[in-house]
């Protein structure tokens, strides 16, 4: 699958380090699926589209780094989409949002939001600046917020919010977010018996995005995050390597 070159069109700063950029394209992708974004002369990532046509980036590396250095009118390569997104069922759900972790989810709400599913989102950041697509899930639905420094709503990881909710009173719930973070959600919903009906979008290291190098394979499965996931039901990843340890860019197993 060879890159398709797309022009940035605009560049939205999101929170003093996620930016958006929309590309003169459309992605034509379902929601939690991903498309790998080619930085010339530097690296090729994984990224979840935030809309049909733009991309939502949290600057974390050099390929990152390199991207926010971007301008309108200049332009990036794009493979795909790729894997398996979010499947919406149900009449009311649950989102838990991490970091720009919200970008795959804030598509999901706007389509549950379009078939009337009762939604309900807790989005999580370091502090209220870093907060993303606020006004997104809250025009689709009911909004709790939580920061590490209590700048905005709870105090304290946004997975203390579930202690407040009956999780078995939702059809769906949906997660994306740092690693840990949803290790967490997996525990809560394994004891509430809702793990088959959770969804979970992993940000892992991935390498070719076609399923052949295997840097991006969950033990002891050996299911490949680019191709089987990037969403996995949360009973899939009982008793895996989820939320304990992940591979850098040589394969090497790296604790979480």
């Amino acid at each position: 699958m060879m890159p398709i070159n797309a022009k940035i069109t605009k560049i939205v700063d999101e929170t003093p380090s996620i930016k958006t950029f929309f590309l003169d394209l459309t992605l034509d992708n379902k929601p939690g699926q991903f498309v790998m974004v080619w930085i010339r002369e530097v690296d090729e990532i994984p990224m979840s589209p935030s809309y049909s046509n733009a991309i939502t980036v949290q600057k974390v590396g050099d390929a990152t780094s390199a991207l926010f250095k971007l301008k309108k009118g200049d332009s990036v390569g794009i493979r795909g989409p790729i894997g398996n997104g979010f499947t919406l069922s149900g009449k009311s759900i649950l989102l838990i949002a991490g970091g720009v972790g919200a970008a795959p989810l804030a598509p999901l709400v706007e389509v549950a939001g379009g078939k009337k599913i009762k939604v309900k989102t807790l989005l999580g950041a370091k502090t209220a600046s870093e907060l993303l697509f606020v006004k997104r899930f809250r025009s689709a639905g009911d909004l709790q917020t939580a920061t590490d420094d209590g700048s905005d709503g709870h105090k304290g990881p946004v997975t203390e919010l579930l202690d407040e909710l009956d999780l078995r009173g939702y059809d769906q719930i949906y997660s994306c977010g740092p690693e840990k973070m949803m290790s967490r959600v997996l525990e809560m919903v394994k004891g509430a018996n809702m793990a088959s009906k959770t969804q979970f979008s992993l940000q892992r290291y991935i390498k070719c995005g076609m399923g052949i190098c295997g840097t991006c394979s969950i033990d002891p499965s050996g299911l490949r995050v680019c191709v089987d996931g990037p969403v996995f039901s949360g009973e899939t990843l009982i008793d895996s390597e989820f939320g304990r340890y992940a591979r850098d860019a040589s394969g090497r197993k790296v604790r979480l």
